[in-house]
């Protein structure tokens, strides 16, 4: 008769510990989902594209300045994970509104037009120096919005925090007509897919390591 063998996960102290550099609640809600322990900060990075800068290369060096300006900050072994999202519109960038104006420009220019959403995910493991990198781009098709369509999603979603207004996990969905995209976490700021899989591989794997549905938060 086969006997079974146990598995015995590694011990959390066994582990690197694991930093989401990012202030964003959508992506600390979304990390939350893999179920493991894991510590905030927030970088403090000027985002300001530079001049000739694609959306899609912009994206990628804004989640690379903040997991490496996070992971300064730790002495100890650490695994960071830093992330931006940016709206290609015809190769113009878009990003955060920040207030009520910018965002009735934002949502005019993408009225009835075909935006790509580039969310780039940075994970780096400085004791073993590991650097590595992904991007998830989804393909939005707005309709065609009103004034009065715009000013009343702006009034009662107040997106100004999320890449060319569109804060699709709630009213902003009605923006829409298509989502293409391989990964449904994506357009939201995180994509867990390739988030996981960059963990594999610098050390974390969300199955092997215990779960405990809690979070640190610092700042």
């Amino acid at each position: 008769m086969p006997v079974s063998a146990s598995f015995d996960p590694p011990s959390l102290s066994a582990l690197p510990r694991l930093v989401l550099g990012s202030s964003s609640p959508y992506r600390r809600e979304l990390l939350a989902r893999l179920g493991q322990p894991f510590e905030t900060r927030s970088p403090d990075v000027d985002e300001t594209p530079q001049p000739g800068e694609t959306p899609l290369a912009l994206a990628r060096r804004l989640a690379e300045v903040k997991a490496r300006a996070v992971a300064q900050g730790f002495d100890d072994d650490v695994v960071v994970i830093g992330s931006d999202q940016v709206a290609d519109l015809a190769g113009r960038p878009l990003g955060k509104p920040g207030h009520h104006t910018a965002a009735i420009e934002q949502l005019q220019a993408l009225s009835g037009q075909l935006v790509h959403f580039h969310t780039a995910v940075c994970v780096t493991r400085p004791h073993t120096g590991q650097l590595l990198q992904a991007v998830s781009s989804v393909t939005v098709q707005f309709r065609a919005l009103s004034d009065e369509a715009i000013e009343t999603y702006l009034q009662r979603e107040r997106p100004y925090d999320c890449a060319g207004s569109a804060k699709c996990e709630g009213l902003g969905i009605v923006l829409l007509e298509r989502i293409d995209s391989d990964d449904p976490t994506a357009l939201v700021g995180l994509p867990l897919i390739a988030t996981s899989r960059l963990l594999r591989e610098a050390g974390w794997d969300p199955l092997l390591a215990p779960s405990k549905n809690m979070e640190h938060a610092h700042g």
